[in-house]
């Protein structure tokens, strides 16, 4: 029988943080890389990266970079997916009852109205399971809004190929279309008041980024990306370090160039947190008339997003105190898919 002396211990390993270069020390990587659409307004690019080293065609390649999105990343998620389906064997149902050496065309055509996103991604997913090359027609864009029986994408290639890729393609692009939706129900409600509704760290482990880009095709902008893109300084933080000016102090001693936001939920916290010079101060769980008497005492002196009790219905009454952002979670952890459907056409003659 062994004892706990006897089992194996555990390797203290430096964190891994996905998205930048090595660390001095060579054990550890950087981190972050929010794009200039966050909230904390970072640089994607100061990491030397070739994003079109990858195995997608680079005319694809080239749009997904142009979209603010890692090619060599959307081809892992890619083979992930298509990994996953297949389960290191072959999709039975298609190999038994469709030829080899049949073709078709398919359109991705949605069931329901709404605003589309992810439609290079689903190309993405179709170019790793297709043994042969195949013609794509594309109807819309992302971000573009659509109706009921609308084509957004049509595809023509091998048959069995189109049918084994149609299940990942459409569980990302029906995800993506979804938080555009909703997102794009949000910025409609803003619409005109100077607010912009903006996401959380809340999304689906590993698909943060595309999560993040959904909303963006949406009318909604990024927050931070990662922990290492800025603070946010909370309660649980207030509570360790001893309070809201110690935690502060802390922060910009230790890392003076990254932007700090605070978060507060009562007026008389924000007067301190002005004085230490917080860029960002998030409302948490203020009714809309005690969000706008921190903007009248805010004063122009750091942004102010709203944060809790938020509603579609109440959305308009907190973006029209003047603050800058409602940040909403439920975007990217509680959007219902966007219905998009694969139907393969019938072959003249």
């Amino acid at each position: 029988m062994s004892t706990a002396d006897d089992r194996p211990q555990p390797v203290d390993l430096p964190l891994l943080q996905i998205g930048g270069p090595p660390a001095d020390d060579g054990l550890s990587s950087g981190g972050g890389g929010c794009g200039d659409v966050c909230g904390c307004e970072g640089d994607d690019d100061a990491f030397g990266l070739d994003p079109m080293e990858c195995g997608l065609d680079p005319s694809l390649a080239e749009l997904l970079v142009d979209a603010g999105l890692d090619p060599v990343q959307i081809e892992d998620i890619a083979h992930m997916a298509i990994e996953e389906d297949l389960d290191h064997g072959v999709d039975v149902t298609t190999v038994a009852t469709i030829p080899e050496d049949a073709v078709a065309t398919g359109d991705f055509t949605a069931r329901e109205a709404g605003t589309v996103a992810g439609l290079r991604i689903a190309e993405a997913i179709l170019s790793v399971v297709c043994t042969d090359e195949f013609e794509v027609e594309r109807h819309v864009e992302d971000g573009d809004r659509v109706v009921p029986g609308q084509k957004l994408l049509s595809v023509r290639t091998r048959t069995r190929d189109l049918l084994t890729g149609e299940r990942s393609a459409l569980n990302l692009l029906c995800r993506l279309s979804g938080i555009a939706t909703a997102t794009r129900a949000w910025a409609d409600v803003l619409e005109g008041t100077g607010a912009a509704v903006r996401d959380t760290r809340k999304t689906t482990p590993g698909l943060r980024s595309l999560e993040k880009y959904a909303v963006r095709c949406g009318g909604g902008v990024n927050h931070r990306m990662s922990l290492s893109d800025a603070a946010l300084i909370k309660d649980n933080h207030v509570v360790a370090a001893g309070g809201v000016a110690a935690a502060f102090k802390a922060v910009r001693t230790e890392f003076p160039d990254v932007p700090i936001e605070v978060e507060v939920d009562r007026l008389d916290q924000i007067e301190p947190v002005l004085r230490e010079g917080a860029d960002l101060i998030l409302l948490d769980n203020f009714s809309p008339e005690g969000t706008r008497e921190a903007v009248e005492l805010v004063a122009g002196r750091a942004r102010l997003e709203s944060s809790g009790r938020l509603t579609l219905r109440t959305a308009r009454d907190y973006a029209e105190t003047g603050v800058d952002y409602l940040a909403v979670g439920a975007l990217t952890h509680s959007s219902p898919i966007l219905d998009i459907g694969l139907d393969l056409c019938e072959e003249q003659g």
